[in-house]
This record gives C-alpha cells, sequence and structure tokens, in this order.
C-alpha cells in the first residue's frame, strides 16, 4: 500500500519487459486499474535475473514514467516470482483435535504452519502455502471445517517452492530502485486472476501465460488451484529460432513473427514470400510464408507437450470443462488455438484482462501483454509472500514462550476444565503424585536449548 491504503502498486519483471502498474482498491474487492508503464528489460533470461544493475535501471524507468503521468509517489510495491526453478507439490498434513471441541480457525493456521516446515533442498524456500480442501475422520471434501466436531482433521495444501538467490536478488533490485517489497506473488497464480472467471475456475480450466522467457502454467477445478509450473520455453526461443533457420538478424526475426508469422504451417500460404533487407553489399533475402510457419510450429508444439504433460501429472484432464486460456505476449501469434486445440483436444480461448483495463487507453490486441501485471494487483490481498528470510524450522525461546501463553489462553477459553485439572485442584495423595505432575510438565514448558 502507498499513502492511501486503498492504492495498490506492482511490478512484473519479465524477460523482455518490465511493467509497473498502479491501481485502486474498492470497498467491494474491485480493482481499478489507474496506469501501467513498461520498459525494455535486458538482465532478465528466463524469468531469472542475471544482471543487476540493467534491472533496476528498467525498474526506476517504468516507475518514474508512472510516476510523472500519475503525479504520485511510488513506495510499496508488489512483484511477481517466475523462472525455470520453480516448482510445486501437494503436501497432506494432520492433527488430532479434541472431540469435545470444534475445529477452530487456530487449527487450521496449524496446518498451515506444518506446511510451511517440509523438507526442502539446500536453497530453497517455499513461497507459497495454498489450502485446497481438508477433510474431517476421513470426510473429504471440505473447504472451511471450521465449526465440526472430529478427532482427526487432514489437510491437502498446494505449496510452491522457488529459490532462495531469486527471491533475494529481487528484493536486492526493488531495493536499490528507491522501493520496499511488500509482497512476492507466483506469476502463474497472478495471470490466472487477471484473465479467468470463477465459473471458469470452477468448472476446471488450464491458464497458459507464454512470455518472452517462460510459459507460465496454472490448472484450476472446483474454485482451487491444483497444479502450477513454470515451463523454460517462450517468444524467444521461436525468435531464436527463426533467426537461425532463416539466417537473419534477431530484430528481423522479431518481426517476421509479429507481423508475418503463424503457429500452423498447414493455413500458412505456400505462394507467398516476404523480402528481408540484406546487409550492406548482400542482396535482400526472400521467405516463404508457408517455411516460416513450419518453424514456428515445431517450437510450439514443444511447449504444447510440456502443457500436456502438466495436466496428465496432475490428473485432472478428464474434469478441465473450460478447456484452455491462452495469454501473455506468445498469446498474439496467429492460428495458435487452432494448433492447441489440435494437440490437446481441449476448448481454447484467448485471454485478456479486459474487464479491469479500458480499452481506450490500452489497444484490445495489446492487453494480453498485461496480464501479469494487472494480475499481481488482484490477487496481491490473497497470495502475497513473505520477503526473503530464511525458514525457520525451530522458534526461538522469546516466540515460544509467546506461542504457549497464546495456546493456554485459547485452551482457558475453549476448555477450562483442562486447566483445573493441570493446577491439582483435584488430587489423590498417592506415592507418584509429584512424579506424574513432572512428567506433565515436560510438556508444558518450552523446548530446551540443545
Amino acid at each position: 500500500m502507498n499513502q492511501e491504503s486503498k492504492i495498490i502498486a506492482a511490478i512484473d519483471i519479465g524477460t523482455t519487459k518490465v511493467v509497473a502498474v498502479v491501481g485502486r482498491k474498492h470497498a467491494n474487492g474491485q480493482i481499478q486499474v489507474l496506469g501501467i508503464e513498461k520498459a525494455l528489460s535486458t538482465g532478465v533470461k528466463r524469468g531469472v535475473i542475471l544482471n543487476i544493475e540493467e534491472t533496476v535501471n528498467a525498474i526506476r524507468q517504468a516507475v518514474s514514467g508512472l510516476e510523472a503521468r500519475l503525479e504520485m509517489r511510488i513506495s510499496d510495491v508488489y512483484v511477481g516470482m517466475a523462472g525455470y526453478s520453480m516448482k510445486s507439490i501437494t503436501n497432506r498434513c494432520y492433527r488430532f483435535i479434541d472431540p469435545n471441541d470444534e475445529i477452530t480457525t487456530f487449527d487450521l493456521e496449524q496446518l498451515l504452519s506444518d506446511s510451511h516446515r517440509i523438507s526442502l533442498e539446500p536453497g530453497e524456500k517455499v513461497i507459497h502455502v495454498i489450502p485446497q480442501e481438508y477433510s474431517v475422520d476421513n470426510e473429504m471434501g471440505e473447504k472451511n471445517p471450521v465449526g465440526m466436531f472430529g478427532h482427526r482433521l487432514e489437510g491437502n495444501f498446494h505449496v510452491v517452492i522457488g529459490r532462495m538467490a531469486s527471491l533475494k536478488n529481487i528484493e536486492k533490485c526493488i531495493h536499490r530502485a528507491g522501493l520496499r517489497l511488500m509482497g512476492v506473488i507466483l506469476e502463474p497464480l497472478a495471470s490466472s486472476y487477471g484473465v479467468l472467471s470463477e465459473e471458469e475456475m470452477e468448472a476446471g480450466v488450464v491458464m497458459i501465460d507464454i512470455g518472452g522467457g517462460t510459459t507460465d502454467f496454472a490448472l484450476y477445478y472446483d474454485g482451487i488451484i491444483r497444479h502450477t509450473a513454470v515451463i523454460p520455453f517462450g517468444g524467444n526461443v521461436v525468435t531464436n529460432d527463426i533467426k537461425e533457420g532463416c539466417s537473419v538478424l534477431t530484430k528481423q526475426a522479431e518481426s517476421l513473427k509479429v507481423q508475418f508469422g503463424s503457429a500452423m504451417g498447414s493455413m500458412a500460404r505456400e505462394d507467398m514470400v516476404v523480402a528481408i533487407p540484406g546487409m550492406a553489399g548482400w542482396e535482400p533475402k526472400e521467405i516463404s510464408f508457408r517455411n516460416l510457419a513450419c518453424i514456428i510450429q515445431a517450437r510450439m508444439e514443444e511447449i504444447i507437450e510440456y502443457v500436456m504433460h502438466h495436466i496428465e501429472l496432475s490428473g485432472y484432464y478428464d474434469k478441465l470443462g473450460a478447456g484452455i486460456v491462452v495469454t501473455g505476449g506468445g498469446s498474439l501469434l496467429k492460428n495458435l488455438a487452432p494448433l492447441i486445440k489440435l494437440k490437446t483436444g481441449l476448448d481454447v480461448r484467448m485471454g485478456c484482462p479486459d474487464k479491469f483495463l479500458a480499452p481506450e487507453k490500452i489497444p484490445g490486441q495489446e492487453m494480453a501483454l498485461y496480464s501479469t501485471s494487472v494480475g499481481l494487483l488482484v490477487s496481491a490481498g490473497v497470495y502475497a509472500s513473505n520477503r526473503a528470510v530464511e525458514q525457520k524450522l525451530f522458534d526461538t525461546p522469546e516466540e515460544e514462550v509467546k506461542k504457549q501463553a497464546s495456546v493456554k489462553k485459547q485452551v482457558k477459553q475453549k476448555a477450562p476444565r483442562v486447566r483445573e485439572g493441570r493446577e491439582g485442584k483435584y488430587t489423590t495423595g498417592d506415592l507418584f503424585d509429584n512424579f506424574k505432575k513432572t512428567i506433565a510438565g515436560i510438556f508444558d514448558e518450552k523446548d530446551v536449548e540443545m
């Protein structure tokens, strides 16, 4: 948040562009985008920051342009995080509940906390832990079991894991740009909130955001995120294929892809060619539309194969009633939807954040470029993760004392009779009374430092 509590700012650090966006959140939860500014990104490759200085300059350029247009100061921002090192898993936790007590939000928070303490490889950090569903005494499918009675509470959680180094690089770039990092959000989640409807998430849908360096993947069913992934291929790989296949410069290859490219070779005319000016002393080069389309199709089919792999890995292929929604700069490629439908057998539509952006400010054909940026604003209050703080397996003694006091306070409110017994109001006077109190006290005192 900035000076006004209802103003939110976000930055999308992409492979080809850095986008700064500011929006106003109304009382009903709706987001109104106030302004968007972008700058050329040269310090990022496949979603990972490789050059700090170039990335900082791009952030400053985008933010300063937006500040000048809106006549306001941007200080606090949310940032999207992607990269080929991101991965997701499903974690299952359980805890036992007193049969005489109802399930509370404290019990759900404890399960959520346990999912943050899973075993990780060195250098990894839990970015998001998203509740999927709960089960009470093996009764599956409960989305909110608060208030229910049961003995065993289980929860399924979608856990997103990233590299600590990538997170620290993002934080460093934001701080060097004179900004304060409020939270980090996985970009596939952000893009989903920018282009998907609640009905699509409930029916079952796959969101594909084809960016410059990576392709983001998110699968929803029954309104719950089921699978996320980052595919290490994007529009830049297609451009590089055209550059090598047609023996042209990178700038020319990008122009060929945008202006004359097609995702399906069979739908491109074989009798049409485009002439590319040659370098000094060289004759112009003619490239067939059909050959250009075949080069593009080969790489797009590889990306679609990765998409199908993740769909099959999730196990929800037969439950995708809303099919696939494609967004991002790569979705602007001609005939992409027919190719995806042919290879996956699912319905396909092109997605853009048109319900948040005004057509008079952003042309319709460019809206898909800002799906992630707008989605960061919408999902900031839902998925924002903490900054780059090392994962703690055990609390410090001070934190443990506070947690023990909080737990005892809740126990006292819920079940005074338990405290009554532990304080020794009813004693038997037998020989082992003191010994039993000592054993019970072990579980009440804080952990002993090793």
